[in-house]
């Protein structure tokens, strides 16, 4: 095991990105469980409001994610300094993006159903980065040979098919396939041969004369979300905290409370 880990992430380099990963997923689990003591009213965190003002914890997020992100810059191949830039912007990077869909939607939408997104984009940048730890690099290019190198020509044209198969895959509304994508091809070339959800620009421009090709994406999409959307709420709500529940009203939308409704006898 020692052997393995000084061959594939000391001697390439890779430590500095394994310690930032480290720090990333901490923090993130670290500021969801404080968040949720919080929520519920236990312990002793409370929100900073600092003159009555919220501090949203993006704030201190991104003063990190620059410090780490410049102090990296700064320090160069300084072996001890790398390794405390990482641990700082993989903190910062862990604030900022655990409130991604607040910076998204410009809206404090952290325990709704919108808050959502941030899980689902620290998940995915979590698996984004094990990959480039594993050893994938982006578009094919790990998987070209010395001779294909050499050539220019085929070397661009790897890239280049790679490259419109992940932005098929995102055209056609398959996000996280063509991100993933990025690093694994055949997840791209995956998502860009099937059919384009129903709402993508893909199905928009294409769909929009074939009813039968935008039944049968509607219908396989309908399929999907069921079978993995309760899987992946139970998932982000076990590491995340389940939103708040919107609760139906109990009148009507046009009409107020009954001691606000008009008199119609």
């Amino acid at each position: 095991m020692g052997h393995w880990f000084y061959r594939n992430i000391v001697e390439p380099g890779k430590l500095p990105l394994l310690v930032a990963l480290a720090s990333f997923v901490l923090t993130f689990l670290a500021t969801r469980t404080v968040t949720r003591l919080i929520r519920a009213g236990k312990g002793p965190f409370r929100n900073v409001r600092p003159g009555g003002m919220h501090i949203h914890h993006v704030v201190p997020g991104v003063v990190l994610t620059l410090i780490g992100g410049f102090g990296s810059v700064a320090v160069g191949r300084h072996e001890a300094g790398a390794i405390v830039c990482a641990v700082l912007l993989g903190m910062g990077a862990g604030l900022v993006l655990d409130e991604f869909a607040l910076i998204l939607h410009l809206d404090d939408v952290y325990w709704t159903e919108q808050g959502r997104k941030s899980v689902e984009v620290v998940v995915l940048t979590t698996a984004l980065l094990l990959l480039v730890l594993g050893g994938f690099s982006p578009l094919g290019v790990d998987e070209v040979t010395p001779e294909e190198r050499q050539g220019r020509g085929s070397l661009i044209l790897t890239i280049a098919l790679n490259f419109v198969f992940v932005l098929v895959a995102l055209f056609k509304g398959k996000f996280r396939m063509a991100i993933i994508g990025l690093f694994v091809w055949p997840v791209a070339v995956f998502g860009a041969l099937r059919l384009a959800r129903p709402g993508s620009l893909w199905a928009r421009r294409l769909y929009r004369n074939r009813p039968r090709a935008r039944a049968k994406a509607g219908l396989r999409a309908f399929h999907h979300d069921r079978r993995w959307d309760t899987a992946r709420r139970r998932f982000q709500d076990l590491i995340a905290g389940a939103p708040d529940r919107v609760l139906p009203s109990r009148h009507p939308p046009d009409e107020g409370p009954p001691d606000d409704r008009p008199d119609r006898r």
